[in-house]
């Protein structure tokens, strides 16, 4: 029995790894599989396609644990948006500077506490075609005026947190990983796992 995240980004699975540190479960990724999966993230939340993730590939792989995952952030000016398109909102030739300069240029004029923002992470756990529990995580904060520091990836540089004073690309990783979306989420699922003594 394995726990597989359907993920084919290594560095996101080191991430996870180090993070689920001390579970029972070897964890491995899609790329370590002897087929290939193609995943549609067509659904209309993170939950949904954290549950696209997982499901289908539980199927095939009824002995194992899956383990999807979604996460984007959620501005309230935008009524929500970017939300799932969060990856591709500066269209499909868009990149992480791209992502931040739109959501910069869109709150345009928007006064500073009005820019409320969230970044939500969820996770599915399935097995053998059915969904098990969804985990879930979030962090509130305010879209900066502009991008600042170097840490962090996605749109860590225009989340500021007025608690730390500081965008998220700001802290440092060991700050990070003790209250990021991520973090809660995957706290809660090694919680459970650890319950049901997987």
């Amino acid at each position: 029995m394995r726990l597989i995240v359907a993920t084919k980004n290594n560095h996101k699975l080191k991430e996870i790894k180090k993070i689920l540190k001390g579970i029972k479960l070897p964890i491995i990724s899609l790329v370590d599989l002897d087929r290939t999966f193609r995943i549609v993230e067509n659904g209309k939340t993170f939950r949904e396609n954290a549950l696209k993730k997982a499901i289908p590939v539980s199927k095939i792989y009824k002995q194992d644990y899956l383990l999807g995952e979604d996460s984007g952030i959620m501005v309230d000016h935008l009524k929500g948006g970017p939300g799932v398109y969060s990856k591709r909102y500066a269209g499909p030739d868009g990149n992480q500077e791209k992502n931040n300069q739109k959501i910069l240029k869109t709150l345009s004029g928007v006064s500073f506490k009005n820019r409320g923002a969230s970044f939500i992470c969820c996770l599915a756990l399935a097995k053998a075609g059915k969904a098990i529990k969804v985990f879930k995580g979030s962090l509130e904060g305010k879209i900066s005026l502009k991008p600042k520091g170097i840490n962090g990836f996605g749109y860590d540089p225009v989340m500021y947190l007025p608690a730390y004073r500081k965008t998220v690309a700001e802290l440092s990783l060991v700050q990070k990983n003790l209250i990021s979306h991520r973090a809660q989420a995957f706290r809660q699922l090694k919680k459970y796992l650890a319950s049901k003594n997987i």
